[in-house]
């Protein structure tokens, strides 16, 4: 049998989370193929064929996918269940919307933001925002499941792609339908794959707050920019920039929590990053739970005077 993996894009460039799949898949010991979705997608399917441990690549390039809705994605991928052992996915808004359905066609059950993959179909994800751990095992014939990415090495390239074969597209369901979308357009580096990012919480006051007080650090740092889900919901910052259980999964080298409280959806998030510092000005903070570094201050204060010490890269 075989390995399957969704592979997300954005038109342009594979997502990180492809690679480090890959190597979440090398854990069944089998061969890896890789599934493109899209249309003029044949540089995503060339970069998919080079990384190392691939050994196919399909794709359907075709209108119907140029903007990809679940019922779609499904209707293709559920038939392919009978030639694979395992679908799998990196966890994002991409894969929770598109392979619970696959499951539910193929009838089987649904793994998801899987930690740690065992023998015997057995696998360790958390629960209670990260404050547990269980271990699951499923006796489907088809294993369906996302992968936290943060917990599992990125795949390299190779000099020997794989072979790419080309695969029709499903008849329309018209279940849903694509209306429109909505990119933020930013010079800093993407959140989900930087080295360095710097959150700001509801401390911050105001969007201006926001934007004023670490955008210019971030530029120093070239760092991302991410955000509590307060400070989303307050409309301080777009959601898609959102650090946590229910956002994006980061794992950074350097994590600078400005005026962030440390509550359990957050630090799910976050609490793989190499490096973290918390400025916050409460110091029974939680977040000082789960910081290697912590400065109990004023961060209007700090962050500024942060920002004038750095000098940026030449």
């Amino acid at each position: 049998m075989k390995t399957l993996i969704l592979a997300e894009h954005d038109g342009a460039t594979l997502s990180e989370g492809v690679y480090h799949a890959v190597s979440a898949a090398a854990a069944w010991n089998q061969p890896v193929e890789i599934l493109v979705l899209g249309q003029h997608v044949d540089k995503i399917a060339q970069a998919a064929s080079a990384i190392a441990g691939v050994s196919r690549v399909i794709y359907s390039n075709h209108a119907l996918f140029a903007h990809t809705v679940a019922e779609d994605a499904a209707k293709l991928i559920a038939p392919l269940g009978n030639d694979y052992s395992v679908i799998l996915a990196a966890h994002s808004s991409f894969s929770r919307n598109i392979l619970p359905r696959v499951a539910a066609l193929l009838d089987v059950a649904m793994i998801s933001d899987v930690l740690e993959i065992q023998a015997n179909h057995t696998y360790v994800r958390a629960v209670y925002a990260g404050n547990i751990y269980t271990t699951v095992q499923s006796s489907d014939t088809t294993q369906v499941l996302t992968i936290h990415t943060s917990r599992f090495a990125k795949a390299g390239n190779t000099q020997t792609p794989a072979a790419i074969d080309s695969i029709e597209a499903p008849a329309v369901s018209n279940k849903s339908r694509w209306l429109s979308e909505f990119r933020s357009q930013s010079e800093r580096p993407p959140l989900s794959s930087a080295k360095v990012v710097i959150s700001g919480g509801r401390s911050l006051g105001s969007a201006e707050h926001f934007e004023q007080i670490l955008a210019p650090l971030a530029s120093k740092l070239g760092a991302a920019l991410g955000a509590t889900r307060a400070a989303v919901d307050a409309g301080f910052a777009p959601n898609d920039i959102q650090v946590g259980q229910t956002g994006v999964t980061v794992a950074p080298e350097l994590y600078i929590a400005v005026g962030v409280s440390g509550a359990v959806q957050h630090t799910y998030g976050m609490k793989d990053s190499k490096v973290v510092v918390a400025i916050n000005q409460d110091p029974d903070a939680p977040i000082f739970q789960v910081a290697d570094y912590g400065l109990v201050a004023d961060l209007f204060e700090v962050i500024p005077s942060l920002t004038a010490s750095v000098q940026s890269p030449s």
